[in-house]
């Protein structure tokens, strides 16, 4: 018996759908065949994370819930047949926390939406929490001189963003808009640039808005003052729109955005299950427009999205907070008001 068995660990834990997370004392997960123990130092709060527990989306999650999905720390316990993986290592753990491998997405490199995947803190236990256990074959293996709370965001913010700037097709010297500067967005900014693209920030924050500048955006829009009509007549319209808010008038705006024959990625999702965007089939169609989804990251995208950050390409502008205060968290995050990240101090 290791001396982790049958000893307890402090959670974060949601019973209820909609109703308030409390600071529980569970058992440590032990880890079986191909799994691995992580010991974890820091998870990131992300907006998926808030609905996840309000219940926002069609398929809810498994309840009891430990959320939390971007997750870092160091490997203490293998189980059985686990390769590529020491006791020691650094580690993340993404939203996406496995893929069947088999199936027709799988096997053409689209493992995010296959159809048997399971979901770090959604159907599987996340990082609110001072272990957890993980598929050794889809934790990424972190530098061990990196800073853990700075990348913790990278794993779901970080590497969502950079594979919707890799679908949206913009090539280096393109524009691209980027429609929300939250958790998301930030980071997308950092990603467009080091990608060789031209960023216009777009948000109602004016706070936001000087984040995107400082973080290489060259220029600003205040979304509630018509930036279709600015961004179209001073650039002609942009390549690509990357959309991180949540709000079902920036799905909308996208759009109007785009030039001819671009592309609008969706990346946030509106809480609520009857949703409905608008947009003008007049303009998709004459312009040759291009509108996609793009679900989390594959794990090459992760590994790809890491390098960016710990070559200093990309860093998440986070503020660290404690496990206690998740649920005031969740309220910053419901009105807006966190700039950059909040991440949670586990070890």
């Amino acid at each position: 018996m290791n001396d982790l068995q049958s000893k307890t660990m402090q959670a974060a834990v949601l019973r209820e759908l909609g109703g308030q997370l409390h600071l529980e004392q569970v058992a440590i997960p032990q880890p079986g065949a191909g799994e691995v123990l992580i010991k974890v130092v820091a998870c990131g709060v992300c907006h998926s994370d808030v609905h996840a527990c309000d219940g926002d989306w069609p398929s809810p999650p498994v309840l009891p819930l430990i959320p939390g999905h971007e997750v870092t720390g160091h490997v203490v316990q293998l189980g059985e047949a686990v390769q590529g993986l020491e006791v020691g290592d650094a580690v993340g753990v993404p939203w996406m926390f496995s893929a069947c491998g088999a199936c027709e997405y799988c096997r053409a490199g689209m493992e995010t939406i296959c159809k048997h995947g399971e979901a770090t803190g959604y159907s599987k236990p996340g990082g609110y929490a001072e272990y957890m256990v993980a598929p050794a074959a889809f934790v990424a293996r972190v530098d061990p001189a990196a800073d853990l709370y700075a990348l913790a965001p990278i794993l779901c913010a970080g590497v969502t963003t950079y594979r919707g700037l890799k679908r949206s097709g913009a090539r280096p010297g393109q524009w691209v808009a980027i429609i929300g500067i939250g958790g998301l967005g930030h980071v997308a900014v950092q990603y467009a640039k080091a990608m060789g693209l031209r960023v216009a920030a777009v948000d109602v924050s004016p706070e936001k808005l000087e984040l995107a500048r400082s973080l290489g955006a060259e220029r600003l829009y205040d979304a509630s003052r018509n930036p279709q009509e600015a961004i179209q007549a001073q650039l002609g319209g942009v390549h690509a729109v990357l959309v991180t808010a949540v709000a079902n008038q920036a799905f909308e705006l996208a759009v109007e955005l785009l030039r001819q024959g671009g592309t609008a990625i969706y990346i946030g999702q509106p809480g609520g299950k009857a949703d409905l965007v608008r947009n003008s089939i007049d303009r998709v169609v004459n312009w040759e427009l291009t509108i996609r989804g793009s679900n989390v990251g594959t794990r090459q995208d992760l590994h790809e999205a890491v390098e960016f950050a710990t070559n200093g390409l990309v860093k998440a502008t986070v503020t660290m907070t404690h496990l206690g205060e998740i649920n005031q968290v969740f309220g910053q995050i419901r009105s807006g008001a966190v700039v950059g990240r909040k991440v949670l101090k586990i070890a």
